[in-house]
């Protein structure tokens, strides 16, 4: 080897010696370890692929294929209908052979829906915004403090194109906007720990942005964070930052260890400080943080 070659070689290494954290791993933990599965009612159903708890912390509550709501009674009851869906009934096909998963789950893109604090009916409050019809709306969160609510609707077409929007609903006057247009597969929402800026997956290109609610940058969309995976829905950690349910690695081999990237926490800069590890067979749709080192955790394809 020439030594302009050794010397570039070994400016390399000195380089990479000297920027601080370079080689440092990743903080990481195995989410196969102490886990518990909420088994869903003996069937077909499919799900869930979000969780939700209630003012005085019950639940969790989770959709699933068929259109309903339902809540966690613990082990003794398991799983009940909280709430369903407009058309929804017990007789029609949920996931099964005859009745494909994905087609029972389009018929619950009815818009944007309520669910009352008893449960039962849900009511549709949006089902189009600006003269086109919601076709796959998404990703939701609450400010808690104004009760505006945050949606996605992930594609005109139901393909992973740039037809995307981000909207807002305010319940006090009945009003839906369109916050932005044009976005690339839009899935999960979360507003931020401060209720400054909005928080949106972009699935296709494993990409966060940033979409600002309030402040001199208010109302423009800028990239947030670059991720490992193809993400799915983002929700707020314990300590200013967000989980994202990654469905997928970038580069992920079918062959090898049987491990992969079940999620990531980013910091409210955009960086990635965390990740959760488990088997290939786990692609979830939901991380959720709940205290005391608990997780829950969604996914589409598992009962």
């Amino acid at each position: 080897m020439s030594r302009p070659a050794k010397a570039i070689i070994s400016l390399v290494i000195l380089v990479l010696l000297l920027m601080p954290g370079a080689m440092a791993a990743l903080a990481s933990f195995d989410a196969t370890r102490n886990q518990q599965h909420l088994p869903l009612p003996r069937g077909y159903l499919r799900g869930p692929e979000s969780v939700a708890f209630d003012g005085e912390g019950n639940g969790p509550y989770s959709g699933v294929s068929d259109g309903r709501v339902l809540k966690w009674n613990g082990d003794k009851i398991g799983w009940t209908t909280y709430a369903y869906g407009p058309d929804y009934s017990s007789e029609k096909c949920t996931a099964s052979k005859l009745c494909p998963e994905t087609v029972t789950e389009s018929r619950s893109y009815k818009g944007l829906m309520r669910v009352g604090p008893g449960g039962g009916e849900v009511a549709v409050l949006v089902n189009e915004v600006d003269g086109a019809p919601l076709r796959f709306t998404n990703g939701v969160d609450v400010d808690q403090i104004t009760g505006k609510v945050y949606f996605t609707d992930s594609s005109m077409n139901y393909r992973g194109d740039s037809t995307g929007r981000l909207m807002g609903y305010d319940p006090r006057m009945n009003n839906v906007t369109t916050l932005q247009s044009g976005i690339t597969y839009p899935n999960g929402v979360s507003i931020s720990h401060d209720r400054t800026h909005l928080v949106v997956a972009s699935t296709g290109p494993c990409k966060l942005l940033r979409y600002w609610i309030k402040g001199s940058n208010a109302g423009m969309m800028e990239p947030f964070a670059n991720l490992p995976g193809y993400p799915d829905n983002v929700r707020q950690d314990s300590r200013g930052g967000y989980w994202v349910a990654l469905h997928r690695e970038k580069n992920e081999l079918s062959f090898g260890f049987d491990s992969h990237l079940l999620a990531v926490r980013v910091g409210p800069n955009g960086k990635v400080l965390e990740e959760m590890r488990g088997p290939k067979s786990v692609r979830p749709t939901e991380i959720m943080e709940r205290g005391n080192g608990k997780y829950y955790m969604g996914s589409v394809e598992l009962p």
